[in-house]
Order: C-alpha cells, then sequence, then structure tokens
C-alpha cells in the first residue's frame, strides 16, 4: 500500500497524542513484579505495549512479540525472574537482533535461558526462577533497554543488584527514566556515581499509576510546524509535563532553533499542556550528538534537510540495531529527494549541501519502521506532495497518526 500526502495551508489544531510507549512499557512490567491489582491508566494503545499486555496477562508458554524490540528485552529479564516456563519469540526481523549480553548477563545472576535457533539472537527458551543477583559489569554502550530490563528485575532478586557500566554510557535519560518509574513504586534504587547504579532487595509497592503522553510522538508535530509556512502556526499537545523525565522531551528545546517555540499552560483539572508557536529560524548550519535521544535522529535528518541547514550528527552508534539499519535507510530515502548524506564511523550522518537530481515519482519506503514514516510525511510541507510505502507501519507506536495528519487539513490519498 502506498498513500499521498499534501499539506494544508494552515496548522493550528488540538492534537491528543498517545501515551508514551516508553514509559508504557516499563511502568506494565514494574507493575506486574509489584503484584497489583491496580492497571495503569492511559496505558499506550499501540503494537509494542499491546504485545507487552498480551504477554503479561496471558499465560502462554509461547510468546510472540513480533516485532517490538522493548518487549523482547524487558520480557527476557522478567520472564528469568518469574515462575514458569515460556519461548519468546518474534518476527524475522527479530531474529536478527541481538540479545546475547543480556542474556549473558542473566545467566551470571542465576537465570536458566536456552537459545533455540541461532546462539546470540531470539528465540529463547526461559525457564523462570528466583535469581541470586549480586554485581555485574556492562559495557555503557549497549542498549539502554539491556540495562533497564535488568534494573527493572532488580528489586525482586536475593541480593539486589550492584550494576557498573564501562566506558561511554549512551541513552543515559533512558536509563534514568527507568530508576524514576522504580523509585515510584518504592524501589531503593539510585547512582552511586556516575557509572554504579545500585538497587536493594526491597518489593515493589503497588500503586495507581498515570502515564503521560508521548514525547517521541511529539516530536513530528513540532517538525510540521518548523517546516510550515504558516507564520501564525499553532500546535496544542495537551498530556505532556514539562518537567518529564522522558529523555526525547529535549525536543522542545532543539526545536527552538528551528523555528519553535514551546510553552505550557493547565487545564482546569491541572493537566498540562505544551502549546507549540512559529518562530524564526536560529540557525545556518548545526552540530548535535544524539546519544540521549537516538529515536530523534531521523526527525532531525529529515527536517534539516527539508529547511537546507547542513548539520553533523553523531552519537547514532545504536540506530544500526533498531528496526531497521536506520543510517542506511535515511541515506537511500533522503537520497530520493535529492539530498546526498554521508556516513562515518557507524555512528555519524553529515550533509555539507551537497544536492543530486531529485528521484522522478519519489516514493518513500519504510522498511517495517515507524519512525521512517512519521519523520518523512512532513516533507509535503516543502514539496508539492510526499508518498508514503506501507504507511500501516506506524502503528508500531502511534496507530492514529495518518487520522491526526487528516484531522488537522492534510490531504491523505491511498494510491493505486
Amino acid at each position: 500500500m502506498q498513500i499521498k500526502l499534501v499539506a494544508p495551508k494552515q496548522l493550528r489544531n488540538e492534537i491528543i497524542l498517545p501515551a508514551s510507549k516508553s514509559i508504557s512499557n516499563r511502568v506494565l512490567i514494574i507493575n506486574a513484579l509489584a503484584h497489583s491489582d491496580k492497571w495503569p491508566l492511559n496505558v499506550s494503545d499501540c503494537d509494542d505495549t499491546r504485545v507487552m499486555v498480551k504477554a503479561l496477562t496471558e499465560q502462554t508458554k509461547l510468546v510472540d512479540i513480533m516485532a517490538a524490540g522493548t518487549a523482547m528485552r524487558f520480557l527476557t529479564a522478567y520472564f528469568s525472574a518469574t515462575e514458569g516456563q515460556r519461548t519468546l519469540t518474534g518476527t524475522e526481523r527479530m531474529k536478527q537482533r541481538p540479545i546475547g549480553i543480556l542474556v549473558n548477563a542473566l545467566k551470571e545472576i542465576g537465570a536458566r535461558i536456552d537459545y533455540t535457533e541461532k546462539d546470540g539472537f531470539p528465540p529463547l527458551r526461559i525457564s523462570g526462577t528466583q535469581l541470586s543477583g549480586g554485581k555485574l559489569v556492562l559495557p555503557g554502550n549497549i542498549s539502554s533497554q539491556y540495562i533497564s530490563a535488568l534494573l527493572m528485575i532488580a528489586p525482586t532478586l536475593e541480593k539486589g543488584l550492584k550494576l557498573e557500566l564501562t566506558g561511554e554510557i549512551i541513552s543515559r535519560p533512558y536509563i534514568n527514566l527507568t530508576l524514576h518509574i522504580m523509585q515510584e513504586f518504592g524501589a531503593r534504587v539510585s547512582w552511586a556515581d556516575e557509572r554504579h547504579v545500585c538497587v536493594l532487595p526491597q518489593p515493589y509497592q503497588p500503586k495507581t499509576y498515570y502515564i503521560e503522553n508521548d514525547w517521541s510522538a511529539a516530536s513530528y508535530w513540532y517538525q510540521m510546524l518548523s517546516l510550515s509556512d504558516d507564520n501564525a502556526g499553532c500546535i496544542k499537545l495537551p498530556g505532556l509535563f514539562s518537567n518529564s523525565a522522558q529523555g526525547d522531551s529535549a525536543v522542545k528545546e532543539l526545536f527552538e532553533n528551528l523555528g519553535v517555540h514551546t510553552s505550557f499552560v493547565c487545564d482546569e483539572d491541572g493537566m498540562e499542556c505544551a502549546v507549540l508557536t512559529k518562530q524564526k529560524v536560529k540557525v545556518s548550519k548545526m552540530e548535535y550528538n544524539f546519544i540521549n535521544q537516538p529515536d530523534l535522529a531521523q526527525t532531525f535528518a529529515v527536517t534539516y534537510c527539508m529547511l537546507n541547514i547542513p548539520f553533523h550528527f553523531y552519537g547514532l552508534q545504536s540506530l544500526k540495531i533498531k528496526e531497521t539499519d536506520r543510517i542506511y535507510a535515511l541515506i537511500k530515502e533522503l537520497g530520493k529527494l535529492g539530498f546526498v548524506i554521508q556516513e562515518t564511523n557507524d555512528s555519524e550522518l553529515f550533509w555539507d549541501g551537497s544536492r543530486m537530481p531529485i528521484q522522478e515519482n519519489a516514493s518513500i519506503d519504510t522498511y517495517e519502521d515507524h519512525r521512517m514514516a512519521m519523520a518523512f510525511a512532513p516533507c509535503c510541507l516543502k514539496m508539492p506532495e510526499i508518498r508514503i510505502n506501507h504507511p500501516h507501519v506506524v502503528s508500531k507506536s502511534y496507530p492514529s497518526y495518518w487520522e491526526h495528519l487528516s484531522h488537522i487539513g492534510f490531504n491523505i490519498t491511498e494510491c493505486s
């Protein structure tokens, strides 16, 4: 399936974003470990969270998490620390995404996990048991989801957990988000210093938890307003918190340079609302380290190209093991639109302004990656139209994305 998007002249409306996928998945795991009978409020309705809910509520021996990488990492740790035997599997792409570092760490503290096909990769056969805990040493440049998975089960371990992270630590805000939610459920956990996290063996306490809306999803609305020619443009996004622990809340500062200002107001119930307004672009080139916000890289690479602003982004090493190789995908798809993007060190992307002919009748491939579809759709604000292949991929994190674009005035038609 392919869709064609044509942009509206004005961007002025209110959009109710989906709940945070990152918070939802963490809260669901911790809520289950707390043996709570209180279901979290405002749980995300995206694919990744639905498979998590199904895995935690249905007592099945075969658990298929499809393309949900977060669920694969978090559930590997959760099932290792809870009674029962399960086989954890996913899509063919999921079977190509490495998990050996997490499995080895779990085995060090007593987990019983076997690979059923290829060593180091899913599917996994997990025999859950009481884990001993103790001390673990891991490289800091691995996926923060491995680290978060270990931390979340740590209060249930006999000895708790002392975790040392060596070398460069990437995606620290995601680790801090995990620690913040753990603390809200009563865990005694903290950074001992810049490299050591200590978790005491103290059970979680059940509580009613409200999940805030998703700052990652907000990034696409910032992008749209930045690319729009509507100088009076204004987007209101209720349910975003100004003091959010979400790492991608950095988007509000980053888009100040690209012509979008953020203010906050509260409704009569005290719920915060982010108000995005149009202002002048402040930069002529940009360097930025995305080590802490890798999921924003696609949005910003596309935005800077569309604004004709050269950039150099680094700290992108985790992009190669996401839903697709996002570095390759960005280079190829931006190339269709005439931008010569280069990479180096498997972790950097840069554009010096070089152009090549635009591909005639170009359509953007999405590589089974929700963020490719959502990051490229706003290009129609700077082009007569944009065509997106396999647009259904947005269901992974933002199922109502196309509906929201239609609501605000984008013309979306299905192509034959």
